[in-house]
């Protein structure tokens, strides 16, 4: 099923007998917070018939409006919005090849708006497991490597939340009982160590750790401090603890 915001010059439309379509003119006298279906045709740039579907146009209220036409002026590129585009901004409009038969206007319009959780969950996903630093080159294996786990990530976490929170929770039938920011943040700190391995680490193979993390030999050593500098720095240090209050 495909569903998607229809902007006014992203496709061409006509009417059922093949006009071109108005939009303005088809929606203009639409009444406030209504919701009206236009069965439409798509045509391809070439002239070529594309399929049959419907506009799903939701007039929103004044307040609505004016934000969107407002924001739509901040974010133009070429200077001054035409007054087509501020006036069809009042409307929130929806493509979609589904008969209204099949899927009535109000829910096609409810499953758009479900699009923001999709949004949410690729927002939480860089924002707790970092998907989107992704360290590697354009075209790169290690992309593959990396983006794939990720997604094993990802799995781990929803797999556990739902085996601790049960399969009700989040689900988009209901009102949400919670967010899944922290429930992931505190999960992702548990699954961690076992990933890892760190709770079974071994104190004597430190050393052996170490000499693994050691510096490569470089051509151009490192800067260190001068030796007047170093001595400064002790006086400072030694002279800061004198001062300190010592425990009994």
């Amino acid at each position: 099923m495909s569903i998607g915001r229809r902007t006014p010059f992203s496709v061409v439309l006509r009417d059922a007998v093949g006009t071109p379509l108005e939009l303005c003119a088809a929606v203009q006298r639409q009444h406030t917070d209504t919701l009206r279906t236009l069965a439409v045709a798509r045509w391809a740039t070439g002239g070529q018939h594309a399929g049959r579907g419907g506009v799903h146009a939701s007039r929103w209220n004044a307040e609505q409006a004016n934000r969107a036409r407002h924001k739509g002026r901040q974010g133009h590129k070429k200077g001054t919005p035409t007054a087509e585009s501020l006036l069809l901004a009042g409307w929130g409009l929806v493509f979609t090849p589904r008969a209204p038969a099949v899927l009535a206007a109000q829910t096609i319009m409810a499953l758009y708006r479900c699009r923001g959780q999709v949004e949410l969950a690729i927002k939480r996903w860089q924002s707790v497991l970092d998907v989107d630093a992704l360290r590697a080159k354009a075209h790169s294996p290690l992309a593959a490597v990396w983006l794939h786990g990720k997604w094993l990530y990802a799995w781990m976490l929803e797999r556990r939340m739902r085996r601790q929170l049960g399969d009700r929770w989040g689900r988009l039938d209901q009102e949400r009982v919670g967010t899944w920011w922290r429930v992931w943040g505190m999960l992702k700190d548990e699954i961690a160590p076992r990933m890892t391995g760190a709770l079974c680490w071994k104190e004597d193979a430190w050393v052996a750790c170490l000499k693994v993390f050691m510096e490569r030999p470089r051509r151009r050593t490192l800067q260190q401090l001068p030796p007047a500098a170093l001595d400064i720095l002790s006086r400072c240090t030694a002279s800061q603890q004198e001062g300190e209050p010592r425990a009994a």
